[in-house]
Formats: structure tokens, sequence, C-alpha cells
């Protein structure tokens, strides 16, 4: 059975366990694919990356309210940044 890899580094399990901050380092701040028996069971994901992540997520999460809101027929209400 096939599997899609989504990271360009990839370690076994037992590579984890032997040196979890150099599996770590080997992905160069991207996430490493973490595999068990050839097949990924999960992605090792530095902070940074992570943190990364969840503002981008954050971020679409404002956005789709926002356009939520616009969409809603109410009149939008312009302000400035020193009337907030």
């Amino acid at each position: 059975m096939t599997h899609v890899i989504l990271a360009e580094t990839t370690a076994s399990v037992s590579e984890l366990k032997k040196n979890p901050m150099g599996t770590v380092a080997a992905g160069d701040g991207f996430p490493v694919a973490i595999l068990n028996r050839n097949e990924p069971a999960f992605y090792c994901v530095p902070a940074k990356a992570y943190e990364a992540l969840m503002d981008k997520l954050e971020d679409m999460e404002l956005n789709a309210i926002a356009d939520a809101r616009m969409r809603d027929g109410k009149a939008t209400v312009r302000v400035t940044l020193d009337e907030l």
C-alpha cells in the first residue's frame, strides 16, 4: 500500500527514540515525518513552525467570521484606529 508523506525529511520511530532533538533538527525548521514500519505514523513539527501554523489558522478563522458578517446585509461602519 502506498502512503503520501507530507514532509521532505523522514525518520523512524527508533531514530526518534535514540535522538529526539537531532531528529527535529534534521528537518531544518520543517516537519519530519516519523515512520512506523515504513508508514507515516505522525509528524514531528518544530515549535516555531507549529506557532506559525496556529497563527495562520487563527487568521483564516477570523477572516471567515469577517466575511460572514460582511454578507449579513447590515451596513458597514467605518472607523479609524484612533476611534477604537
